[in-house]
Parts: C-alpha cells; sequence; structure tokens
C-alpha cells in the first residue's frame, strides 16, 4: 500500500481489515488467517482538521515525573512509523492474535522496499 496522501485513520482501517483476514471469504474471528501488508511512503500520511498540533500521543516512562506527551507533527519528525503502527494497533482485537497480527504489518518511509509480489513457487526437493 502506498502512503502518499492517504488520510491516517482510513490507511489504518483498510490496514486492519487486511490483517485480521475480514477480506477474504474464509475468515473465522479465531483464527489468525490475515494476509501481509507492506506499506511504503510513511513520511507522506495526512491527518484531516487542525490534528498536526492537536493530536497528541502520551505514554509514562515508568520513572518518577515520566510522563512525555508529544503531538502528531513531532511524532512525524522522529518516525512516521511508529504513528501508523499505534493507530493499526488500536484497530485490532484486544486479544492474543494482535500480536500476532501486528508483527506482518512491514512499514518502509520511502518507496523502496525488499519485498517481493513473486508468485509461489515449489521448493526444490523431491518431488
Amino acid at each position: 500500500m502506498d502512503a502518499r496522501g492517504q488520510i491516517l485513520g482510513r490507511l489504518s482501517t483498510h490496514i486492519a481489515v487486511v490483517l485480521r483476514g475480514k477480506d477474504r471469504p474464509s475468515f473465522r474471528p479465531h483464527e489468525d488467517a490475515g494476509g501481509i501488508v507492506v506499506v511504503v511512503n510513511t513520511d507522506q500520511v495526512r491527518v484531516t482538521g487542525g490534528k498536526e498540533q492537536k493530536k497528541l500521543y502520551r505514554w509514562h516512562t515508568w520513572y518518577p515525573r515520566g510522563f512525555r506527551e508529544r503531538t502528531f507533527e513531532q511524532m512525524m519528525k522522529k518516525d512516521s512509523r511508529v504513528v501508523i503502527r499505534e493507530a493499526v494497533y488500536g484497530m485490532l482485537p484486544k486479544n492474543k492474535l494482535r500480536a500476532r497480527m501486528i508483527t506482518r504489518l512491514k512499514l518502509y518511509k520511502g518507496p523502496e522496499h525488499p519485498h517481493t509480489s513473486a508468485p509461489f513457487q515449489k521448493s526444490p526437493g523431491k518431488q
């Protein structure tokens, strides 16, 4: 998927559907049968309205005075892949399958990636 000019929420929803396998006719909610999703150009994802300054990412480091807060704009400057990963992670089901599903999400800042869409080939060996 190309994230160039896409809105964060709509892109994340589509990615979550594919990771879960809901786009397949054999979907079962208790099985992890989704596909691998490769997203390129994560630096060019956008949000609507004034969310560049209003949308906040908050966490605590578990140290005293460890509460941290960053805006969407600051997160995009630091690492845009984290923004998309967090959005998709929040849309996946909150159970044991979520950790397995998120590992199939591959994010890249630029247009190049090492994954190919080559057709399935038999492995050499006994036939």
